[in-house]
């Protein structure tokens, strides 16, 4: 196996796990989450908005954005294979890795900043309803395009002709 199909093959994997995570959040966290309380809420979002900063998850989220465009070089001059590439990247880094940077983390930081303990209820109201439709909406964006991403990275491994 050439080390370029090496790379498409990790590039793959971390790609499904990022859309896996997403997918997950869309379709039972924010779900669950949504059933809760406003303080319950806000505190469990923060909570796991402190957790996923971890290596594992960098690892698989920075992994992606650097791997898909360093996997279409490797495959410049292989049509389709980097045709799919190109746009396997073009989505992670604006759908994924752009709207993450631009519109969740710096929501993630105001919930951070946020101190429930002292918050009058109203206060409390508010912040979620400022908070839980604009992040859903986003993950939701996340979550298409890195299923779009993930789907042009397999139609890349499918016409690969280096295996």
């Amino acid at each position: 196996m050439k080390m370029t199909t090496v790379f498409l093959l990790i590039t793959a994997v971390l790609t499904a796990l990022i859309a896996g995570l997403f997918y997950a959040y869309s379709c039972s966290v924010v779900l669950g989450l949504g059933k809760l309380s406003d303080t319950e809420y806000l505190k469990a979002m923060q909570n796991i908005n402190r957790e996923i900063l971890n290596p594992v998850f960098f690892m698989s989220f920075m992994g992606t954005a650097v791997l898909l465009p360093v996997t279409a070089f490797l495959f410049k001059g292989q049509q389709p294979a980097f045709l799919f590439l190109v746009l396997a990247a073009a989505a992670y880094l604006v759908g994924v890795f752009g709207v993450t940077v631009a519109g969740n983390v710096p929501l993630n930081d105001m919930l951070d900043k946020f101190d429930i303990s002292e918050a009058a209820i109203e206060v409390v109201k508010q912040m979620r309803a400022d908070f839980e439709n604009r992040w859903n909406l986003l993950n939701n964006i996340r979550t298409v395009f890195s299923v779009i991403s993930i789907v042009f990275v397999i139609c890349a491994c499918i016409w690969n002709k280096e295996v």
